[in-house]
């Protein structure tokens, strides 16, 4: 198996913040991540894509049309955005990286399978700061 990454870049504000807690524990729990006037961050993020290579290209996939893939579907909708507030398959959930790449997840595998039928989607990796990061590897 071979595993096949591209990096995208985004930016975006979003806050952390339950709506069911009181102020002050919504402050105890996320810290300044809860500031009511929202917080931004300048996340990568990383698609791995596995599979064996095309007899006929060489390409697990066609790393141009999964750069155009992420990009439409998924930068596009997210970049300088309020995730909480602009982004609308995030409506009713909370913005944080763990539900951010579930949602990814849930749009791009079937993509990848449309521009590479004999390839999946293997892993979703968010960067929200060059310390913090979220892997997804599906169900």
């Amino acid at each position: 198996m071979i595993y096949v990454s591209r990096k995208e870049h985004f930016n975006a504000a979003h806050k952390l913040y339950n709506p069911a807690w009181s102020k002050e524990k919504n402050e105890t729990v996320f810290g300044p991540c809860a500031n009511e006037n929202w917080h931004g961050h300048n996340f990568d993020l990383i698609i791995t894509v596995k599979g064996m290579p095309d007899p006929e290209t060489g390409f697990v996939i066609d790393l141009k049309k999964l750069s155009t893939l992420i990009r439409s579907r998924v930068i596009e909708r997210v970049d300088h955005k309020n995730l909480n507030l602009d982004v609308d398959f995030l409506e009713g959930k909370m913005a944080s990286c763990e539900n951010i790449v579930f949602e990814f997840w849930k749009i791009l595998f079937p993509g990848v399978k449309e521009i590479a039928p004999n390839a999946t989607l293997h892993a979703i990796k968010l960067y929200e700061t060059p310390r913090n990061y979220v892997e997804y590897f599906g169900e």
